[in-house]
Order: structure tokens, then C-alpha cells, then sequence
């Protein structure tokens, strides 16, 4: 698949993230023309300035990596992250909300839409499929549609599952055109990373990237 490097998101989430891992991801992304990376809250002002004026998303996580935050916090996280320079916030959806059947999900997804959009960023939400039946994929993908959202992500990687082929062909079935999906969690390989675009995917979200563009390198 040509220009599949346009589709990932570099992505280092893990507790031990250093500055020197900041600083490698953002040469990573110039060198291999990656459509942006992913790192956490904290690291958000120095990737900006690492990656100055070049053509790189600058994305970080809200409400990581359970969601379950008030939503007066997960607002605060998303001001600073812009302040910071973020230029796309990941946000994961309160599940436990969610399965409780409680309004305040959706209504939680509006405000923040209101507020990225408002400053010309943009949306992604988490919904954990692994934490999800098939008919509760559809019901999140629904709400997040209504909500306002960009993106809709499969997985923060910090669950039992990440990313699958059905879960994404699943979304786009019942996602409309201008919702995007991310895939994210588990995704290692250059096939991969093919079979989930080909299923409807967007992004991929991936630690791996280096290591697809060395097998498509090895041909």
C-alpha cells in the first residue's frame, strides 16, 4: 500500500516515556513522513517545540487510560494540552457512564467537542472496544456521531484487546462518512496495519510504526 505512513500515528503511551523518547518519536515522524505522533499529556510542550513548523499532528490523551475522570477534569486537561500546542486530543469515553446507561456520556462528549472545536482541533474518542459487545460498538459509534465527534478510536492499548479487522468494519458500517476511524492497540505489522484500513481505518495509532516501514523497506 502506497503512502501508508500518511495513516500512522507514532504513538509511546508507556509509564517510563523519557524526554529523549519524545525527542526520537518527533524524528522518527520528519524521517519517515509519519502523519503525526501520540504522546501523553506531560510530554505535549516539548514535542511542540521539538517539531516546530514541520507537517506533524501533534496528538495527546485525555482522560487516560480508564476515563472514568470528572468531566470538569477531562475539560482542564483538554485547555492545557491546547495551550501546550496540542493540535488533536484522544479522549477516552466514560465506559462505566456508558454501560450504566447514564445521559451524561453523550452530554460529556458535547462539551468537549464544543471546547476543541471552538479552538480548531480535533476529536478523537476512545470508546474501548474491548470492553464492549458488537451491539454496544454500534451504540457508542452512534453517540459519538451525534456528539460531534472526528474520530472514533477503537482502543487505548491498555485494555484486553486492541485493534481488530471485524470491530473496524463494524464501525464504518454504522459511522457516516465524516467520522473517521482510528485503529490503535496490538497493531505490530505491516499486514496488519493493511487489513485494518482496508476494513475502514482512517489512522493507525501504533508504537510499531519504525518496523512497518522496515518491512515494506525489505519488500
Amino acid at each position: 500500500m502506497k503512502n501508508i505512513n500518511r495513516f500512522i500515528e507514532q504513538t509511546n503511551l508507556k509509564p517510563a516515556i523519557t524526554a529523549n523518547d519524545v525527542d526520537l518519536l518527533v524524528r522518527q515522524a520528519a524521517d519517515n513522513s509519519f502523519l503525526g505522533i501520540c504522546v501523553p499529556p506531560f510530554w505535549v510542550k516539548r514535542a511542540s517545540r521539538e517539531i516546530g513548523k514541520r507537517d506533524i499532528q501533534l496528538v495527546t490523551v485525555i482522560g487516560f487510560p480508564l476515563g472514568y475522570n470528572m468531566t470538569e477534569t477531562k475539560i482542564h486537561e483538554i485547555e492545557l494540552a491546547i495551550r501546550d500546542g496540542a493540535d488533536e486530543l484522544d479522549i477516552v469515553m466514560n465506559v462505566s457512564s456508558f454501560k450504566t446507561g447514564l445521559p451524561w456520556t453523550k452530554i460529556e462528549l458535547a462539551k468537549c467537542s464544543k471546547l476543541i472545536h471552538d479552538e480548531y482541533k480535533l476529536l478523537k474518542v476512545i470508546i474501548e472496544t474491548a470492553h464492549l459487545s458488537k451491539e454496544e460498538i454500534k451504540k457508542a459509534c452512534l453517540m459519538c456521531a451525534d456528539a460531534g465527534v472526528d474520530y472514533v478510536k477503537t482502543s487505548t492499548g491498555f485494555a484486553g484487546k486492541g485493534a481488530e479487522v471485524e470491530d473496524i468494519r463494524l464501525m464504518r458500517e454504522v459511522l457516516p462518512s465524516n467520522v473517521g476511524i482510528k485503529a490503535s492497540g496490538g497493531i505490530k505489522t505491516y499486514q496488519q496495519a493493511v487489513e485494518l484500513i482496508n476494513a475502514g481505518a482512517d489512522r493507525i495509532g501504533t508504537s510499531s510504526g519504525i518496523e512497518i516501514m522496515s518491512e515494506i523497506a525489505k519488500g
